[in-house]
C-alpha cells in the first residue's frame, strides 16, 4: 500500500489490548494481508511481554504505523481513547488485539457509513476456530425498557453460537441496536457530541453504554454482513498473558462497571444485576480454574473438590492482584 494511499485514507484503525497479548502476532498479520483499502494503524500497546514489544517495535518501524507503548496494563476504553485521541480521519475503526479479519473486510464498512450516513457500522462478527465459521454478534439490542417504576437495560445479541453459513444467506445491510468493540467503525466526529469513550467502564458494557450514548443523541448503528471478522478468545492462554487476564477480568473491574453503567443510566438493581454480580470471576473460572482443576484431578469427584479449592486461592489472588 502506497504512502500517498494512506495519507488520503478516511479510516484509521486503533488496535488494542482486549485480554492478552500472545495472539498479537496473528491478529496484526492478518490485518496487512487482508485489507486492500487504504487505512492508517495506531497500535495501543499496554504493557505487553518484551518478545510482543519487541516484536511490535518492528512492526511499527517496517510498517509505518503509529505506536503507542505504556509500561502498565490499560482498561480497553483508556487503550482506545489514547489512539483516539491521534486520529485526524473521518472513521476509526477500533479492534482489538485477539481479532483476525476476513479478506475484503474493511471497505464493505466504509461504503456502509458512506451511504447510509450510518454513526457505528458493525461487521458479522464471529467467535473462536476455525475462524468465520460460528456467530458471535449479528446486530442486536440496547437501551432502557421502563417497566413500572424500575429502568431496566436491554441487551440482546442476534444469532451467537449459530453457524455462519446458516446465518450469512439471511443477513443484509441494515440498522440494527448493538455493535461491540471486538470490531467497528465509528464516525470520528461523534465524539465531539458524546466525549471520549467512558474510562469508568473498566471491563465490562463498553459497547452497550457507546451505543446508548449514540441512539441518545440521534445516531445510527448499521450491521454490514458483507465483511467478516473473527474473535479468538482463550483458552489457551500463554503465562505471560495471566497477568493483565486476572486484572482485565478481575472482580473488583467488573463489578466497578456494572455499578457505574448503571449509575450512568439510572437504572434499577433488578435480577439483570443481581446475577452478574454472582458470576463475577465466571471469566477466570472458565478459562484458567477449571483447567487447571482438570489436569490435577483423577475423575468427577476430584474435579469438583480441586475446583472449588482454586477458586476460593483465585479469590485471594485476584484481590491481591487487582490492589497491586
Amino acid at each position: 500500500m502506497n504512502q500517498s494511499a494512506i495519507a488520503h485514507s478516511l479510516v484509521t484503525i486503533v488496535v488494542v489490548p482486549r485480554e492478552r497479548f500472545s495472539y498479537t502476532r496473528q491478529s496484526l498479520e492478518s490485518i496487512y494481508e487482508h485489507t486492500d483499502y487504504p487505512f492508517n494503524l495506531i497500535y495501543v500497546d499496554g504493557n505487553s511481554p518484551s518478545p510482543i514489544r519487541d516484536y511490535l517495535a518492528a512492526q511499527a518501524k517496517e510498517k509505518q504505523f503509529q505506536l503507542i507503548r505504556q509500561n502498565t496494563y490499560l482498561s480497553p476504553n483508556r487503550a482506545r481513547n489514547m489512539g483516539l485521541k491521534e486520529v485526524k480521519t473521518k472513521y476509526v475503526v477500533f479492534i482489538d488485539n485477539d481479532v483476525v479479519v476476513s479478506p475484503n473486510w474493511l471497505q464493505p464498512l466504509v461504503d456502509c457509513a458512506e451511504t447510509t450516513h450510518a454513526t457505528i457500522v458493525s461487521p458479522l462478527l464471529c467467535q473462536g476456530t476455525p475462524i468465520h465459521q460460528e456467530v458471535h454478534c449479528a446486530g442486536g439490542e440496547t437501551g432502557v425498557r421502563l417497566d413500572r417504576d424500575r429502568r431496566r437495560i436491554i441487551e440482546k445479541i442476534y444469532d451467537q453460537g449459530r453457524k455462519v453459513a446458516d446465518v450469512l444467506p439471511q443477513l443484509t445491510q441494515q440498522p440494527t441496536g448493538l455493535a461491540e468493540f471486538h470490531c467497528m467503525l465509528v464516525r470520528t466526529e461523534i465524539f465531539a457530541q458524546i466525549g471520549f469513550l467512558d474510562e469508568a467502564l473498566l471491563s465490562t458494557k463498553e459497547h452497550v453504554d457507546l451505543c446508548m450514548s449514540v441512539a441518545a443523541v440521534g445516531g445510527t448503528v448499521y450491521l454490514e454482513p458483507a465483511s467478516v471478522v473473527t474473535y479468538v478468545p482463550g483458552p489457551p492462554l500463554d503465562w505471560t498473558d495471566l497477568h493483565y487476564y486476572m486484572l482485565r477480568w478481575s472482580d473488583r473491574w467488573e463489578l466497578a462497571s456494572l455499578k457505574h453503567l448503571r449509575q450512568k443510566w439510572n437504572l434499577s438493581e433488578d435480577e439483570y444485576f443481581q446475577n452478574r454480580y454472582k458470576r463475577l470471576g465466571s471469566r477466570r473460572q472458565m478459562t484458567i480454574i477449571r483447567p487447571v482443576a482438570r489436569k490435577l484431578s483423577l475423575g468427577k469427584f476430584g474435579f469438583q473438590v480441586v475446583n472449588k479449592i482454586l477458586r476460593g486461592v483465585d479469590k485471594l489472588l485476584n484481590r491481591w492482584i487487582t490492589s497491586w
